[in-house]
């Protein structure tokens, strides 16, 4: 069988082809991004390249990787650039994954993390469903094989959903302990079906209870696209299921369109409107909020940590 090439959309994403083109409408002045040319990005580039790193900036096409990278802030992706689930928002390649995990991917990102000099990494990967325990202890060795070479740097997770796995495997992740637990919930329950049909709203939303169940003090975070075909009404319920989770910090941002093939712009919601979903949220007990046209769950991910864990402080009485 040829290799496939995951620069040729079709083969990216092959079960995305039957799909009709959907139009991708102009994007508003508020989204626009500069390309990436400064050199702060060409460093990060390069040491990704060397460690042979897959990075979800741009697996996924991120807008802020300019930005992010410039800064020497960039967000590992583990276990691989082939994703096993088939969200219609997403730009990941699908499929079955050619390879195994690679044993020697850990000390790949702890070296980089560690010569990138980050204070805060986040850590994502795709789903693996073909793993029995879905990259819980890969996810987990990486975390430990980060804390050895930079014992200061803070770490954020971003896992799969382990839907397909034996329960006890969250606790191998917990057990690591990471800094911040997230795991999104993407989207609004009426929309799964459509746009996440392999995962399920409350065994997401379920997951994040569990963490903070199995370790009271971390911190644990999710986020939704809005301008997916959702309501206003929608939206707020699924910031009342979080906070009834007991989920520290909230991420809102815009969903942009990969592809013809990908799940339609239902609209853009307006800077007014995300600053109007911000002020529900701190008021619902979020201790972190971050909603904006550009937010990505990784967006300024250090900086509002430092401001995640001052809120919890100031709520605690320990400022």
């Amino acid at each position: 069988m040829p290799t496939r090439d995951l620069k040729i959309p079709a083969q990216r994403h092959p079960e995305k082809q039957r799909r009709p083109d959907a139009p991708q409408p102009k994007k508003p002045d508020w989204i626009r991004v500069k390309a990436p040319v400064s050199e702060g990005y060409k460093k990060t580039r390069d040491i990704m390249r060397e460690n042979k790193l897959v990075t979800v900036c741009e697996e996924a096409g991120c807008p802020n990787v300019g930005e992010c990278w410039s800064q020497g802030h960039a967000t590992m992706m583990i276990m691989g650039e082939v994703c096993t689930r088939a969200c219609t928002f997403c730009n990941i390649a699908t499929g079955k994954p050619p390879e195994a995990l690679d044993v020697f991917e850990p000390g790949r990102v702890a070296d980089a993390v560690k010569k990138l000099g980050l204070k805060h990494v986040v850590i994502t990967s795709v789903d693996r469903d073909d793993v029995e325990d879905g990259g819980a202890e890969h996810f987990a060795q990486t975390i430990r094989a980060v804390r050895r070479q930079s014992p200061d740097t803070t770490i954020e997770i971003l896992t799969p959903d382990f839907i397909r796995c034996d329960p006890a495997v969250l606790e191998v992740v917990v057990a690591a302990r990471p800094d911040v637990f997230n795991h999104n919930l993407e989207t609004v329950p009426g929309l799964y079906p459509e746009v996440r049909p392999g995962a399920r709203y409350f065994h997401s939303l379920r997951l994040l209870q569990r963490v903070k169940e199995l370790d009271p003090t971390m911190f644990t975070k999710s986020g939704i696209m809005v301008g997916l075909g959702e309501d206003k009404q929608a939206v707020t319920q699924v910031m009342e299921d979080m906070r009834a989770a007991d989920i520290d910090f909230l991420t809102i941002g815009q969903y942009l369109q990969p592809t013809p093939k990908h799940h339609k712009v239902d609209r853009f919601v307006t800077p007014e409107e995300f600053a109007t979903y911000e002020k529900a949220a701190y008021n619902k007990g979020f201790l972190m909020v971050s909603a904006t046209p550009l937010t990505r769950s990784s967006y300024h991910a250090g900086e509002d940590f430092a401001q995640l864990r001052a809120a919890r402080q100031a709520k605690l009485g320990t400022a």
